[in-house]
């Protein structure tokens, strides 16, 4: 399919724009420059509360953002990673989409606000997310969730911790996950695929961004290979919670998030695979002024709504 009218018009600005390549900025002028981004997310929806829980991890505490939908409760429990390369990005990036999903899945939803490269390198954001995830199914009560109905997901570098996430809940006995939700993952440190030949630059997440905040996260090279860094190597992936994987058409992620797709099935784990044809990276957070944004948002919120019923 041809690039949607919308999100051309959208690349179009920034190539107006004329800023910089990411590679060429340091980490706090990028994430100084994608501030502002969070005002694509289209209107936020109405909840009962939304509330800041600070929690205790390895050497310090983070910031879990924690919003509740109206009605008594008890209420399913989504845990969600942002995106943002490990290196940019936080709750508030997330903020109006957090929202609109706990709206519409009537879940809370509780975005966390792990530590960032490069000043807290690989596996830092990791075990800040296990971690958070842990929290929340031991303090379910404290924040009207119910942790027998428990789901993790994240777009971006917060797909990927999901994936690694659900890998680690596996391997560690608990907590148990009910469907992780991977939006545009990252899969795999320097996938060699088509959609990185195809869509590495002008589609608004390029290669040579991906290159930085690789270089940003990991602390050597020998990382890239480890299945917390690249979850797509891992030897099995039997046994690990149901997918919902959205991919973007124009995105380098497209093939080694449906590449992990075709891995999960494999192994016999339930998946649901969405391309969004026409997107590029990213849309997920821009529903204000993409309707395919909109879309997939409610798509997760349909997806987490049939899950819990069931349950």
């Amino acid at each position: 399919m041809t690039l949607d009218p919308k999100a051309k018009a959208f690349l179009d600005m920034g190539a107006a724009a004329g800023e910089p390549p990411m590679s060429t900025l340091t980490p706090q002028q990028n994430r100084e420059r994608t501030a502002g981004l969070q005002a694509l997310s289209g209107e936020p929806k109405p909840l009962a509360k939304v509330e800041s829980r600070m929690i205790p991890v390895e050497g310090g505490e983070i910031e879990l953002r924690i919003y509740t939908p109206e009605g008594p409760g008890t209420f399913p429990l989504f845990v969600y990673f942002h995106g943002g390369g490990w290196v940019i990005g936080d709750v508030e990036t997330v903020d109006t989409v957090c929202r609109n999903i706990a709206h519409e899945s009537e879940c809370v939803v509780a975005s966390v606000n792990y530590r960032l490269a490069p000043e807290h390198k690989f596996p830092v954001p990791v075990e800040d997310c296990y971690t958070a995830v842990q929290w929340v199914s031991e303090h379910a009560q404290e924040i009207n969730g119910d942790a027998s109905r428990l789901a993790i997901g994240g777009d971006s570098a917060g797909g990927n911790l999901a994936a690694v996430i659900s890998q680690l809940a596996k391997e560690r006995t608990g907590p148990a996950i009910s469907l992780q939700v991977l939006v545009y993952p990252v899969t795999q440190v320097g996938c060699d695929t088509e959609s990185y030949r195809e869509n590495g630059e002008g589609y608004f997440l390029t290669a040579d961004s991906m290159q930085w905040f690789f270089q940003q996260y990991l602390n050597a090279d020998e990382e890239k290979s480890d299945v917390r860094v690249s979850p797509l190597l891992a030897a099995d992936l039997s046994g690990l919670p149901p997918a919902l994987v959205i991919t973007a058409e124009y995105d380098p992620l497209r093939d080694e998030g449906e590449m992990y797709a075709e891995r999960l099935k494999q192994a016999g784990v339930p998946v649901e695979l969405t391309r969004y044809d026409g997107m590029i990276h990213g849309f997920f957070w821009m529903a204000g002024i993409m309707d395919q944004g909109a879309e997939a948002i409610s798509q997760v919120s349909n997806r987490l709504r049939s899950v819990f019923e069931r349950l």
